[in-house]
């Protein structure tokens, strides 16, 4: 049996959400799930990785295809700040470590993690979601 190319791993990520394959979101998402691991990007840095390949796309369809994709379910976006986006492609409820020095976000172990009581949410509202991005700097 033969191991799948990064195109082919991609084109099956995207037809799971039931995206159409279109050239640049192939090609995006070879560079985002062709190796089967799990990757935190921003537009900038897959941008740049795309002007490596021999399929180069805009910063404008770079941006727009990770919205595509986070609003399809196959990716979710980790807002640092509240001006810089992360885009990961691993869905489950994970916190993360944002590196300061390095403006790197990674994974934080979640067995790790107890919240052991939220806020009570206002009257009319629940809870969505809880984001946990633990910032770090060298000590």
């Amino acid at each position: 049996m033969t191991t799948p190319t990064a195109t082919e791993l991609g084109t099956r990520w995207l037809a799971s959400a039931g995206l159409r394959p279109t050239r640049q979101r192939v090609a995006l998402a070879a560079l985002l799930v062709g190796d089967g691991m799990d990757r935190h990007v921003t537009a900038e840095s897959l941008f740049a990785a795309s002007m490596q390949t021999d399929e180069r796309v805009s910063l404008a369809t770079v941006y727009n295809t990770l919205r595509a994709f986070c609003d399809a379910g196959l990716m979710q976006e980790v807002v640092v700040d509240g001006s810089k986006s992360y885009f990961d492609t691993r869905m489950d409820d994970h916190p993360h470590f944002f590196w300061e020095d390095s403006g790197e976000l990674t994974d934080a172990p979640a067995d790790q993690l107890e919240i052991a009581r939220l806020p009570d949410a206002p009257a009319g509202t629940e809870v969505a979601k809880v984001d946990v991005v633990i910032r770090l700097k060298r000590a």
